[in-house]
């Protein structure tokens, strides 16, 4: 099933470059932050953030056992795209450490990415409730592109990278993803509910650079397959998340009919507006736009944005999320995103492009 609304189709344009790495394909904290860094997860709506708990769901965890898969072989997940945007390159770098998740992204000698353990990248993760009553904990049971907490700063990811590929300007990456949380681990004292540290949910995602007429767009494609045998009345998927450098520091937002942007405060939070991060001298930024957003039910929310001082980075991210009185549907769940990159101005002028485009 499509859950998206608006579903944008792969249709990559190949730009007229060298094939970078082309890698063979397999079945088509601290070091790390503190746990509040990982906020992306949680239910943050409007301007502040909204963390609750989760508990229980110990049937659930006995199937995941059960049907917990043999570890793949090995895929190299070293691999770079890139393709021209004015004077320079946008470069993506995906590393095998993060089981294909994207570690680093740069333009005009900039990196954008503050990649740090396995969380901090630019990447994909999920939440469920297990059809438990009660307050919701997203990390208690929450599968995650780049691997797990425990991976930390090592050189290896508890997440397995089943394929990739990696042509020119366009990347295609199908993991199976690791619980951020091992079992027996907690966060903030809500405990985890995952028996395993690698979960039965599958992400896959296919990144191109240039969309249409617009070459510093990031054409973000993801594809979330939700296990059969998994019940849950909550899911949140966090389709895309940027962790970035502090000097990001200008917080922005397009909102609708807007012709240009606008200052956002800090939050922290979600609310419904794409979300753009410049340095202050605006010549660098970066900023988020699906055409599927909202999700129903969540109207004000769907764009975060949070700024950690002590841990010096700053997170933007765009999630969607279902909610039954029933169990949801199991199965694929898509979502488009784009991101932007280039000067304040030229990252606005993308953003009201798509908006035009999606309309």
């Amino acid at each position: 099933m499509s859950y998206g609304k608006k579903i944008l189709r792969w249709r990559c344009k190949p730009v007229s470059a060298p094939v970078f790495r082309l890698p063979s394909i397999v079945n088509l904290t601290m070091p790390r932050l503190l746990p509040t860094v990982r906020c992306f997860t949680s239910l943050a709506l409007g301007m502040g953030l909204f963390m609750a708990s989760s508990f229980g769901c110990s049937w659930v965890l006995a199937q995941s056992d059960l049907q917990q898969p043999t570890a793949p072989k090995s895929v190299d997940g070293d691999a770079t795209i890139r393709a021209p945007h004015g004077n320079s390159e946008i470069v993506i770098t995906t590393t095998n450490r993060l089981a294909g998740a994207i570690h680093s992204v740069t333009w005009d000698g900039m990196e954008f990415i503050d990649s740090a353990d396995h969380g901090r990248q630019l990447q994909s993760a999920a939440s469920f409730d297990c059809a438990k009553p009660g307050p919701f904990w997203a990390e208690a049971f929450n599968p995650t592109e780049a691997g797990s907490r425990l991976d930390g700063a090592g050189n290896r990811s508890t997440s397995q990278l089943l394929s990739i590929e990696a042509h020119g300007n366009a990347l295609k990456t199908r993991t199976q993803l690791a619980f951020w949380l091992a079992p027996h681990e907690n966060s903030f004292g809500r405990p985890a509910l995952n028996a395993t540290k690698l979960s039965n949910h599958l992400l896959e995602k296919h990144v191109c650079i240039g969309f249409q007429n617009l070459p510093n767009v990031i054409q973000y494609d993801v594809q979330f397959s939700v296990p059969e045998n998994e019940t849950h009345h909550f899911a949140q998927f966090e389709a895309l998340t940027g962790y970035m450098p502090y000097h990001f520091n200008q917080f922005w937002i397009l909102k609708p009919d807007a012709i240009s942007l606008e200052r956002l405060s800090d939050g922290p939070g979600e609310q419904a507006f794409p979300v753009v991060f410049s340095n202050e001298t605006k010549t660098h930024a970066m900023g988020v736009f699906s055409p599927d957003q909202p999700s129903t039910g969540f109207e004000s929310a769907g764009y975060g944005r949070f700024r950690f001082l002590q841990e010096q980075v700053v997170k933007w991210n765009c999630t969607f999320r279902v909610r039954k009185s029933e169990n949801i549907k199991t199965g694929d769940y898509r979502f488009a995103v784009f991101v932007a990159i280039g000067s304040l101005q030229q990252v606005q002028d993308a953003l009201l492009q798509l908006r035009a485009a999606t309309r």
